[in-house]
């Protein structure tokens, strides 16, 4: 029997009797039997969300041929990173892509390495203290809340992260919320379009897929990246 279930309540507004908060409806998940061990049964705007990567997984995420296989270094270039800039990379898991991106936004800029998981943000702070990268913060989030301060952010990062989060909505609300007006917000995913890249189909997604489900939360899409040989990244606006 499946079932819907409505998103989570949104953070508490002002106390104002003329208060109106102007949040993006939630299309809500749906709940079905898992067809087999590789799946969850839960769904958003009819997309099965993926398993998380748990932390005894970690060693993948430093695997020595991830910079050929998914060319990292291509990725970097192309967020155009500025010194100065806070940054956010969300579902940061062992910090690897922290780490690239930290030295491009020093001396003054800051990344914000943020897991859900206590271990990897453990990991996180451990692997930037043993190479020196002294600005970079973990941060241990919540399933459908980043716990960030409101326009702290020039940018989020999610790096094949958004298709595994549970509370997709409530997640990306919270990441809008964090982000300044004008910020941008990047999704980077393995490309359900090529079936030759060798990912389990539900840690793919299209393009399409992306931006539909970046335009419930008005999200202004800017441009698509696809020159990397596993992964487009997928480059929105918050409207400002």
């Amino acid at each position: 029997m499946s079932r819907y279930l409505p998103r989570a309540c949104a953070d508490a507004a002002p106390q104002r009797p003329d208060y109106r908060p102007r949040l993006p409806r939630a299309p809500g998940y749906l709940i079905a039997p898992p067809l087999d061990f590789d799946r969850t049964g839960k769904f958003y705007m009819g997309r099965e969300i993926s398993d998380v990567m748990g932390w005894r997984a970690a060693d993948w995420l430093e695997r020595p041929e991830r910079l050929e296989e998914e060319r990292t270094d291509l990725l970097v270039e192309a967020l155009e990173l500025q010194p100065g800039m806070v940054i956010a990379d969300i579902g940061a898991g062992t910090g690897y892509l922290s780490r690239l991106m930290s030295p491009a936004v020093k001396p003054h800029g800051k990344i914000i390495a943020v897991d859900v998981q206590g271990m990897m943000v453990n990991r996180i702070g451990r692997l930037a203290r043993e190479h020196g990268f002294d600005n970079i913060e973990a941060v241990r989030c919540r399933e459908h809340d980043a716990q960030l301060p409101a326009a702290a952010l020039d940018m989020a990062v999610m790096l094949d992260v958004y298709h595994e989060l549970s509370f997709p909505f409530e997640m990306l609300a919270s990441i809008v919320r964090a982000t300044k007006p004008g910020g941008r917000i990047v999704f980077v995913e393995f490309k359900e379009e090529d079936p030759d890249i060798p990912i389990k189909p539900l840690h793919k997604m299209s393009e399409a897929r992306v931006r539909r489900e970046a335009a419930v939360h008005r999200l202004k899409w800017e441009r698509t990246i696809d020159h990397l040989p596993w992964q487009h990244v997928v480059v929105f606006r918050r409207p400002g």
